[in-house]
């Protein structure tokens, strides 16, 4: 019944062979990718004003410079990360820059930010998405957490389902949203243009306005800076473009922060003109939408598209959370099972245990984005100083062509970044303090896994002895399959114990398509270790190792049970000296013997190697 449900939602399993044809156009790249950055402008400009209505309505006028400075920001920040995606194609983003430039301890800071980051990217969405619903329907507000939660569940799903398909379903939500923006900033300057729209601004731009404080402006300063989260998840996701690669995703980057700023500066543009004060019930979007649309068909149809926008903005999450993931767990700071592909080749690990963090976060907040978005913004704007900061040292390391002037937009893009994060704890400090309780626990966990798989490499690695084991005894006529992920510790002392119960010994490897080079790698060192044992290489096309395995002890099997031989699968696993430690190793011996036990004419047996630390 799991089965035939996980087809229902989440489809038939993929080869890796088509994992070509999920690559992304820039078009459908923009929706998948942008959803995030596009929709803060949702909000961004709110945070401004609910900073500066504290001080009076005359203070309002300052988000025209705010919002200035905030695109000059933007500028230098997509200039940066377009240097990143040309300097780093392989994707990572600030994890890579950092550990590469500034030592590894920097890059897991900006790594573990950034999980953090997405999770917070997927709540804040998700919440924005469900305060568009109840503006529109105040009868849902009291409803907003399980609302929140349902569209998490919604885009996990869709997500699980391969990245080409949620690219498709994304497209529609997207550019209705640009769309509708855009008719929206350019209808509402053309009614101010022709007197429609009546000037109602508390106080003009440039009068001076009693109480006001550099604090003040810097502190609304650090809230808009909201709107530029999610301008990084291009740099992360670089190899998932169509080639060449790097050019389509510097592209699509410049693309979206041109739409970025178009929106957030004729958003801003508008709530100062009409003079919007931020309410607790009305988003300051869906009083600019009523006060130049009206309150009529295209009203309801802004806030239908802000919603959806804001709903799957959380995509972008879902989008480069998996990828950073995988690049932590290659590096052995994560468990190995991030690394993994699902059915329909995504990371299907990743994109589950974001959606866990999400609803928790939902949970613990009560839905409420104005909570979230302080902590928000610590997550976006440490990785953004490390990235930029980093490329600093790249270009004085590498030099290349024009490169005074990209370190120079380096240094600004830094600069501004390592102020905003400064500000965020000096003035923002009770919404931003657990980052500094969440971020150690993070860097220390990461180090801890670390620690781990170090001394398992250590303890697995084969000596020189280790193909000198000899065989005590045998039964003439058996035949024992072992099965063999590489060649380390356990795998030879396992093929010593198969020799000694076995006349006949077969070592059996599962290969995917992903990673040729090392399956061959494999292949080769195997045959020289164990020149006397026949090595069989079973091609599996869909990243599953149990049905292919299964087929082949059949076949072995039923020729054995021909010649009233009998058939032993011997399956080698190591255990770890501490039971929490499991989580962190894939259980494929798990499943492996779990479905070989269903046959009667085999004799499933475990070899265990015990880890000593």
């Amino acid at each position: 019944m799991w089965r035939y449900i996980k087809r229902l939602l989440i489809g038939k399993p993929l080869k890796t062979a088509d994992e070509g044809g999920q690559s992304l156009t820039k078009f459908k790249a923009l929706a998948l990718l942008s959803s995030d950055a596009l929709s803060s402008v949702a909000y961004g400009t709110e945070q401004i004003t609910a900073v500066l209505i504290t001080l009076s309505a005359a203070a309002m006028m300052y988000q025209i410079w705010v919002a200035a400075l905030v695109l000059v920001l933007l500028a230098a920040i997509t200039l940066s990360y377009q240097q990143i995606i040309h300097a780093y194609p392989s994707g990572g983003g600030a994890y890579v820059v950092a550990s590469t430039n500034w030592g590894q301890s920097a890059g897991l800071v900006a790594g573990g930010s950034l999980l953090v980051d997405y999770m917070l990217t997927v709540a804040v969405s998700t919440t924005s998405a469900t305060e568009a619903i109840t503006s529109a329907i105040p009868s849902l507000y009291q409803h907003r957490v399980l609302i929140s939660c349902l569209i998490v569940i919604g885009i996990m799903l869709l997500n699980l389902r391969g990245m080409r398909e949620s690219a498709s379903f994304l497209t529609l939500p997207v550019y209705l949203f640009i769309l509708m923006i855009l008719g929206m900033v350019i209808y509402g300057i053309f009614q101010i243009s022709t007197g429609h729209i009546q000037y109602h601004a508390a106080a003009n731009i440039g009068s001076p306005v009693a109480g006001m404080s550099l604090i003040l402006f810097f502190r609304a300063f650090s809230s808009g800076s909201s709107s530029l989260t999610g301008v990084e998840a291009i740099s992360n996701a670089v190899p998932n473009f169509k080639t060449p690669k790097s050019k389509n995703a510097s592209g699509t980057l410049a693309i979206m922060a041109t739409i970025l700023a178009v929106f957030f500066g004729g958003i801003t543009f508008l709530s100062f003109y009409m003079g919007i004060a931020p309410n607790e019930h009305v988003t300051v979007l869906s009083q600019i939408g009523e006060g130049v649309l009206g309150h009529g068909l295209l009203y309801y149809l802004l806030q239908l598209s802000t919603a959806m926008i804001l709903a799957v903005a959380a995509n972008t999450g879902f989008s480069a959370f998996p990828i950073l993931a995988y690049n932590l767990a290659k590096d052995k700071f994560l468990p190995h099972a991030y690394l993994d592909k699902g059915d329909r080749l995504g990371y299907s690990n990743g994109i589950i245990s974001l959606a866990l963090g999400a609803i928790v976060l939902i949970q613990i907040f009560n839905g409420k984005t104005n909570s979230l978005i302080p902590l928000y913004a610590v997550g976006v704007f440490v990785p953004f100083t490390l990235s930029q900061s980093g490329m600093i040292i790249h270009w004085m390391r590498n030099r290349g062509k024009a490169w005074p002037m990209k370190m120079v937009i380096n240094f600004i893009g830094a600069f501004i970044s390592l102020a905003l994060v400064v500000f965020l704890f000096l003035l923002r400090f009770e919404n931003v303090w657990p980052y500094l309780i969440v971020m150690p626990l993070v860097l220390r966990l990461f180090y801890k896994i670390n620690a781990h798989y170090k001394k398992v490499a250590k303890q697995l690695r084969v000596s020189d002895d280790e193909t000198e084991l000899t065989p005590v005894h045998h039964f003439d006529g058996s035949t024992v399959i072992v099965l063999v992920g590489g060649v380390t510790k356990v795998t030879a002392r396992a093929v010593s114990y198969a020799q000694s119960i076995g006349d006949y010994v077969i070592a059996m490897h599962v290969s995917f398509d992903a990673d040729p080079e090392k399956e061959h790698q494999i292949s080769e060192e195997f045959k020289k270790e164990f020149p006397d044992v026949r090595f069989v290489d079973i091609h599996s096309s869909y990243r599953s190792i149990t049905q292919p395995a299964l087929r082949f002890c059949d076949v072995i099997a039923k020729r054995a049970a021909d010649r009233n031989y009998s058939t032993t699968v011997l399956v080698p696993q190591f255990v770890p000296h501490h039971r929490w430690e499991h989580i962190l190793h894939n259980q494929t011996s798990l499943r492996l013997r779990a479905i070989l036990n269903s046959r009667q004419n085999i004799i499933v047996s475990t070899y265990n190697y015990h880890l000593r630390e």
